[in-house]
């Protein structure tokens, strides 16, 4: 009878590989690491940009003028209120429409949805997401606001007004919502549809129970990433909004608004000599750095809330 035949002895070094691989996975390491770093640079570049002008702006301002009832800041105006709360009115109403139909998409394409059908309408959904800014924000222009928002206003709206600039905001950011929400619930083990379905549950009670429950960090994400691109969204609030020179506080989706995007933009196109008060010019920066702030803030909160809230299977 022959002897069983023993196991090769392998060392750690023999598991590490030659001495080629080992410096080529260095090298590939090495510029992974210089990506990341750049990106990180590049931040920082941004805003160290933005606090120089902005120092100059809030030491020199008078501060009764960043709450003087309107954003007017050729004529020494920069009520941040006003534009602050058309930037949360327009974001909002564009959440109100992205919200339902993102969700609902990703609902169906990840729960309903068979393979070939996914296969089509997930790019489809996502081709959406490319569609240029400016093309919604003449859509919300020329057939949002005539047909949708002037037939609910009853007190009446003019042609621009900020609802018609939220709905086609929310038009833009339900792919964006749809996909990354998608993408989470996809991510739910079949172990759990499967165990609910052995319970006995119907898909309706599975889809709703158990899948968006595990994907809520997931979903949660998607929706404050959605929130930072309408606030940070320019060109549809910049031609469907009104208030091109400037706008007084209002809160009525009907009415026209100004965010601090079409503020910007409105004050300082293809040109760095701002006509008008001293301070036109910092307020950009100023403004700039709030936005700046607002979307770090948001993705800060959606990372850390989903590491506290995600399941690990």
């Amino acid at each position: 009878m022959a002897s069983p035949t023993a196991p090769p002895h392998l060392s750690i070094a023999d598991l590490q590989g030659s001495q080629r691989h080992r410096r080529t996975e260095g090298a590939i390491r090495l510029v992974f690491l210089g990506m990341a770093a750049l990106s990180v640079v590049v931040t920082a570049l941004i805003f160290l940009a933005l606090i120089g002008e902005a120092w100059n702006f809030i030491s020199k301002v008078e501060l009764p003028a960043l709450w003087s009832g309107g954003w007017f800041p050729r004529r020494g105006m920069y009520d941040i209120g006003t534009i602050l709360a058309g930037t949360l009115v327009i974001a909002g109403i564009g959440m109100v429409v992205a919200i339902p139909l993102g969700l609902g998409a990703a609902i169906y394409l990840a729960e309903y949805a068979g393979h070939r059908a996914r296969a089509y309408l997930k790019p489809v959904l996502e081709m959406l997401a490319a569609v240029p800014s400016i093309v919604l924000g003449y859509f919300a222009l020329q057939w949002i606001s005539p047909n949708i928002v002037q037939t609910l206003c009853v007190s009446g709206a003019s042609v621009f007004n900020m609802a018609a600039a939220g709905l086609a905001v929310g038009i833009l950011v339900t792919p964006l919502i749809a996909s990354i929400a998608e993408d989470a619930m996809y991510a739910v083990p079949r172990s759990l549809r499967e165990a609910s379905y052995g319970l006995g549950a119907r898909k309706r009670t599975t889809s709703l129970r158990i899948v968006l429950p595990a994907a809520v960090s997931g979903i949660v994400a998607a929706i404050i990433v959605g929130f930072s691109r309408a606030v940070g969204e320019t060109m549809i609030v910049s031609i469907a909004a009104g208030g091109t020179g400037g706008s007084l506080f209002g809160l009525n989706p009907c009415g026209q608004g100004q965010t601090m995007t079409a503020a910007m933009t409105a004050l300082a196109t293809g040109s760095d000599q701002v006509r008008g008060a001293d301070l036109a010019y910092p307020s950009l920066f100023f403004v700039g750095l709030l936005l700046f702030g607002i979307t770090l803030t948001l993705n800060v909160f959606s990372e850390r809330f989903v590491r506290r809230t995600r399941l690990r299977y």
